[in-house]
């Protein structure tokens, strides 16, 4: 080795502190931002615990992005545990806070906290539970900040929408193993399987903006609704026969430059990355391909988000929780991105 170019680099890192050594000017702002003090972090596993260590706010006239837990999953239609999905994602510690794609750190210059759970009546009334979901949206959205929200089943977008897509219809990306179309089934119209029909048909979902992709699975004959209200449905497979390119570039097509709501079911990944889940389905994405998929969406109009369906109880690595808060990230990070606060 040079000596003369090792005796240089012991002089300038042999005694920096962590973020005294960093010369880039992107980053250096970065570890300001992130260094309380000098060469020192807070401890993740330290304090209560928030939805990706964002402060906990109760104002929500103090944010420009809430995050919100909504454990409810009573519209489940196999096993039951996504209610305590917001309280596993929160103990989830180093997601965040900077996102080296999209060169991004969400904290800065952008004020965003966690506001805690929807409040709910009833802890045994579905519809009940999906007013209370939709009312507390509605102050939400009319403070002027924008949700980005963990479930919880996947009944809670149906509400979340209601009050997103109140003034005029959002587009959707929506990743899952099921389109989420169903109509009524065993006589109850609210349930994870179908929250997407009754947005469309009230009005606040544009099904023609909407785009559905990792669809498979056994239950293909009850999703008629997407094809003919106009969405774009790709299957599993189609990911790798199209790539991960030709995806982003279809997606965007069909978003266009509207407001986007994003949605992910993490069931719409492989159960080896997320066994954690209600309804597992053989054949998805990866959690890379997903991050590819998000991150193509750089520069659109996000609106508002939510990551559902993760039972942690069926998680014994708390790989499930982990896939679901780094792609809760990601979503964040899009939405920082699209729109600077005034």
């Amino acid at each position: 080795m040079d000596q003369k170019k090792l005796e240089e680099l012991r002089r300038r890192y042999g005694a920096a502190s962590a973020d005294e050594d960093i010369q880039d000017p992107t980053f250096k702002a970065v570890a300001e931002a992130v260094f309380s003090d000098p060469g020192n972090r807070s401890l993740p596993y330290a304090n209560v615990p928030s939805l990706l260590d964002a402060p906990l706010v109760a104002d929500l006239n103090e944010l420009d992005i809430a995050l919100i837990g909504v454990p409810m999953d009573l519209g489940v239609t196999n096993r039951p545990g996504a209610r305590f999905g917001p309280r596993a994602i929160r103990g989830i510690e180093r997601v965040g806070p900077y996102n080296h794609a999209l060169k991004v750190l969400p904290s800065e210059n952008h004020r965003i906290g966690d506001v805690g759970d929807v409040p709910f009546r009833s802890r045994f009334s579905l519809d009940q539970s999906i007013e209370d979901i939709e009312t507390f949206y509605h102050g939400v959205v009319d403070a002027g900040v924008r949700p980005l929200s963990v479930g919880g089943d996947h009944s809670i977008s149906y509400p979340i929408l209601k009050a997103i897509g109140k003034q005029a219809p959002v587009g959707m990306i929506h990743i899952d193993a099921h389109c989420d179309t169903m109509g009524i089934m065993d006589g109850a119209k609210f349930h994870h399987g179908g929250p997407f029909r009754w947005a469309v048909l009230d009005g606040v979902l544009d099904p023609e903006r909407t785009i559905q992709i990792g669809i498979r699975g056994s239950s293909e004959y009850l999703w008629e609704f997407s094809h003919e209200s106009g969405m774009t449905v790709v299957h599993a497979e189609e990911v790798d026969q199209r790539g991960i390119p030709a995806l982003i570039e279809k997606s965007r097509a069909v978003l266009g430059d509207g407001p986007v709501y994003v949605s992910l079911d993490v069931d719409g990944l492989d159960p080896a990355f997320c066994p954690g889940t209600g309804t597992p389905e053989v054949g998805g994405l990866t959690p890379r391909e997903t991050q590819a998929l998000f991150r193509g969406l750089k520069g659109l109009d996000i609106i508002g988000g939510d990551v559902v369906e993760v039972a942690p109880q069926y998680d014994s690595t708390t790989n499930t929780v982990h896939v679901a808060a780094q792609m809760l990230f990601e979503i964040l990070s899009l939405m920082v991105l699209d729109k600077q606060p005034e």
